[in-house]
């Protein structure tokens, strides 16, 4: 908000706004200003950033959501122009084929452009304000105009701007036009929280059944079916059961045991 104050000399800022107020107490703040066009910024979460465009106090305004903010410390671009120059406004050529387009285009240039012999500004042009629309949104950018060759440098800051609503009426009102393609921040946040619990899902699915695939080669490698390949049945033999004891066995004596000390005589 600071850069655009500071692209803007005919620009007058005032204090936040209590979040229990309605919209409708920052027409009273442009009347008492004594202007007749209003940028207001809303954040929400401390992570969304929302932007009212207004012609005060009749209308007609439109509400952005500001995503991919690039600040002027932040891009530190070796463009350069002087403070408080009037711009020149570049406008995409899709502004003039669909009506709502050319709404904003008027909007935008009766709120960016410096008037003529306004007196905080200076009598010099030297940077162009440019207004793209590209993936449904509009894309700003700042870039100053060298002398040499009127060649373009990049200064910033730079943001996108998606269109949420245009309204009739100052903050409110009939609505004139709503963007079939806008995604608030919280279903998007919800649809990479669901996706990324899909993926969870899917990898334990994964791992549940590589563990049924590992049980099921353990049983086939506890029971092997060539096991029982090389076994045949032997034949059953009777049981005999002996009333008798058996008769003694008859012990040979050995023949060469006599003459055992003769054997050891000789040696």
């Amino acid at each position: 908000m600071q850069d655009l104050r500071t692209m803007m000399p005919h620009s007058k800022a005032d204090t936040k706004m209590d979040r229990k107020d309605k919209l409708f107490v920052i027409n009273e703040v442009c009347e008492i200003k004594n202007c007749n066009k209003c940028l207001f910024f809303e954040a929400k979460k401390k992570q969304d950033l929302y932007m009212w465009i207004s012609n005060s106090p009749h209308g007609p305004s439109a509400k952005f959501l500001v995503q991919n903010i690039h600040t002027l410390a932040e891009l530190k671009m070796t463009g350069n122009c002087l403070k408080g120059s009037r711009p020149l406004l570049s406008f995409d050529p899709k502004f003039d084929q669909e009506p709502h387009y050319a709404l904003l285009k008027e909007l935008f240039t009766q709120t960016f452009s410096t008037p003529r012999y306004h007196p905080k500004s200076q009598p010099f042009v030297d940077h162009v304000f440019t207004f793209t629309i590209a993936d449904n949104r509009i894309w700003f950018r700042n870039y100053q105009i060298i002398e040499e060759d009127a060649s373009l440098v990049e200064i910033g800051p730079r943001f996108v701007l998606n269109l949420i609503k245009i309204f009739q009426g100052s903050f409110g009102g009939p609505t004139l036009y709503e963007n079939p393609t806008f995604l608030s921040p919280n279903m998007h946040r919800r649809e990479i929280r669901l996706a990324a619990a899909a993926r969870v899902r899917e990898k334990q699915m994964v791992k549940e059944m590589q563990k049924l695939k590992r049980v099921d080669a353990k049983e086939d490698l506890s029971r092997d079916v060539t096991a029982d390949v090389f076994l045949t049945p032997a034949d059953e033999k009777p049981v005999h059961i002996e009333t008798e004891a058996p008769e003694p066995k008859i012990v040979k004596k050995n023949k060469h045991k006599a003459f055992k000390r003769q054997r050891m005589a000789r040696r």
